[in-house]
């Protein structure tokens, strides 16, 4: 592209012929001739193990790709991310000079305008920031930050100009990296990030290579790739992606897809702590070990040289080590365990830790791909913010009795339910046949919104209600109320499944009289679901008003793209009392979790409780079962269970059922 518009802005054929006509630098011109040769490579390379003209880089082919180029996997990084890093690299390199010379085509068009004074040292030139010295930067870090200083405090500014853009970029390598520089350039970077709109300036200083010359690990991280399905960014553009949320977060303006984060930032004592820990949360990875540990060592060396005082210090390493955490004690574990909340509050140990750790999950969750935040994991994060924060009000001395949890939230609930026209003596009525249980692991308003569906309904009918989580998000909350029997979990599962939504989380409930009280949160995981509350209630009713054992799963195609990340399965058992908790690590694939529900039907287990969680290609799946005599499983039944799990995962095994 560039060589035809060079041909039309300057009627040369080739882009060497720029660098004679003085708008192409020699070093410009080597550089797009070496990262060419680098794509033409891999593009080639590409066609031949493809053995057709292929111009897509597909999982099918990047292993294949890079044995064939000669990069071979080590302790650190596997062959196909290194190529894959070099492709990046080489995408980057060609970018930033594509910029510098369409910018440069444009003045040929309109010619060059007269500099506009900015401020001391810069000017504008038709809108781009250019600097007034022709020795520029002089190798001086200083005079770069103070460039990104100018640009934050003039929005107007419509990018670099081109020259000066060359001139940093000549001048990198003799920049020196935050260790190696004065104090004066330390606290200018410090004031950049306490500035106005530091997460722009961040993204600038990455896409100009001076964060990565700046922060020499931030260089390592650029353009290197994790071969999964969950990241689906480069390092260094997760890490853009997780401070430009944080930045959202900074705004007045609430975003729906964060419920509580516009509530929270207001209380940080220091956002520029939040941003450090954002940009050092995934640094140290691709260096072999734990990326958390080896970033906080990162994190605490920089701050510690950008004369950060002990406690910010202490507070951007606890984060970055820690940045996980949060994230894995809600999707894993059970955070209406008052057990699970009370030792989250002791590692957290602050209201203060704990309103940047949060903000840190959200934009890191956010930040990985654009299909893995939503409506439930916005709702998870918030209850354990929530839950995390009484913890540390009460003191973590003295956790709250179970039965005052109830008693408290019975009363939340009864607030809620009279508002819709309802008297203490039919709301009494409804408390008594609704699980205590359910007052400790779910929102009042679920509960208030489950009691008034349920207050016209007598015993021993069914109930299935359906809404959205979110006005803006398609997940649903589905909620069965039901006389108990086998194989009733399975049958939702499967109904569920068919209909076209993947299971994000589960509640399975027993409540008095024999009955279930089941809550599922979902979203449309297929194209053919049609996201309608009315039609899935209505197969949902008819799946269960019939005989359960006639259901079958639905045979599903294997996406192309999750062949290439099969592993074997992993099962683990444990008891607990008065049932065993089953444990499941496995390739995810479309109709998973319905084949598992089939097999426990067919095992004659019951499933107490579930939680679901998916990240990229891995399923990770926690039952809580027993048997028909709500017992623990025996070693022989583990046995029999572990062995049909282990048939219905196999990728190779025949059609039919799953058994």
């Amino acid at each position: 592209t560039l060589g035809w518009m060079a041909l039309r802005a300057f009627g040369v054929r080739d882009l060497e012929a720029l660098v004679g006509l003085g708008h192409l630098g020699a070093d410009e011109a080597a550089a797009l001739k070496r990262e060419r040769a680098v794509l033409a490579r891999l593009r080639f390379g590409l066609h031949l193990v493809a053995r057709r003209p292929e111009e897509r880089l597909r999982f099918d082919y990047q292993k294949t790709l890079a044995a064939r180029l000669g990069f071979e996997d080590d302790a650190e990084s596997l062959g196909v991310e290194k190529m894959m890093q070099g492709f990046y690299r080489a995408a980057s390199v060609v970018r930033r000079i594509s910029d510098r010379l369409l910018q440069r085509f444009e003045e040929q068009f309109d010619g060059e305008a007269q500099p506009e004074p900015l401020t001391v040292g810069f000017a504008l030139r038709r809108g781009y920031l250019a600097a007034n010295d022709a020795d520029w930067p002089n190798a001086d870090i200083g005079q770069v930050f103070a460039l990104f200083a100018s640009w934050a405090n003039n929005p107007q500014i419509r990018g670099l100009h081109s020259l000066t853009a060359r001139a940093l970029a000549e001048s990198l390598p003799l920049l020196p990296a935050y260790d190696q520089a004065d104090s004066d350039a330390r606290e200018q970077f410090m004031a950049l990030l306490r500035g106005q709109r530091p997460v722009d300036t961040l993204s600038r200083m990455a896409r100009l290579g001076v964060l990565g010359q700046w922060i020499p690990a931030f260089a390592q991280v650029s353009g290197r790739m994790q071969f999964d399905l969950f990241h689906v960014y480069t390092v260094d553009q997760h890490t853009l992606m997780v401070l430009r949320n944080m930045g959202l977060f900074a705004s007045s303006r609430a975003d729906e897809r964060f419920s509580i984060a516009h509530e929270v930032w207001p209380r940080l004592r220091k956002p520029e702590l939040l941003l450090l820990a954002g940009l050092f949360h995934d640094i140290a990875k691709g260096r072999g070990g734990d990326h958390s540990e080896l970033g906080a060592v990162d994190a605490r060396a920089f701050c510690h040289a950008q004369g950060l005082s002990g406690s910010d210090t202490e507070l951007v390493a606890w984060l970055v080590e820690q940045h996980l955490r949060m994230s894995v004690t809600a999707q894993k574990q059970d955070i209406a365990d008052a057990d699970v909340i009370h030792r989250f509050a002791t590692l957290v140990g602050s209201r203060d830790r704990l309103d940047y750790l949060y903000l840190l999950t959200c934009a890191d969750i956010a930040g990985t791909s654009p299909k893995l935040w939503n409506a439930w994991k916005d709702r998870l994060l918030a209850d354990l913010y929530f839950a995390t924060r009484r913890a540390l009000r009460e003191g973590l001395e003295h956790p709250v009795p179970a039965a005052e949890r109830v008693a408290e939230a019975r009363d939340s609930v009864r607030a809620l339910v009279r508002e819709q026209g309802y008297d203490d003596a039919t709301i009494d009525r409804q408390f008594a046949v609704m699980p205590d249980e359910g007052f400790i692991r779910l929102r009042p308003e679920q509960l208030a919104w489950q009691a008034a569906a349920l207050i016209p309904i007598k015993q021993g009918q069914t109930l299935v209600k359906v809404r959205r989580i979110s006005v803006d998000d398609p997940a649903l909350e589905v909620f069965v109320h039901s006389p108990d029997r086998d194989g009733l979990f399975a049958a939702i599962v499967m109904t569920l499944d068919r209909k076209g939504y993947g299971i994000h989380r589960a509640r399975v409930l027993d409540g008095p009289a024999d009955t279930i009280f089941d809550n599922f949160e979902v979203s449309p995981a297929d194209t053919f679901a049609d996201g309608s509350s009315a039609n899935l209630e209505a197969a949902l009713r008819e799946a269960l008003s019939g005989d359960l054992a006639r259901l079958r799963p639905s045979r599903r195609v294997v996406p192309r793209q999750l062949r290439h990340f099969r592993f074997a399965p992993r099962i683990e058992f444990r008891d607990e009392p008065g049932a065993t908790r089953f444990a499941l690590v496995a390739p995810d694939r479309p109709g998973l979790l319905a084949d598992v529900a089939f097999v426990l039907r067919n095992q004659g287990l019951r499933v107490q409780d579930a939680r679901i969680a998916t990240f990229g290609e891995r399923a990770e799946d926690t039952f809580v079962i027993s048997d028909e005599h709500d017992l623990p499983l025996t070693e022989s039944a583990r046995q029999q269970l572990h062995d049909a799990m282990l048939a219905c995962l196999d990728p190779d095994r025949n059609a039919g059922d799953p058994a």
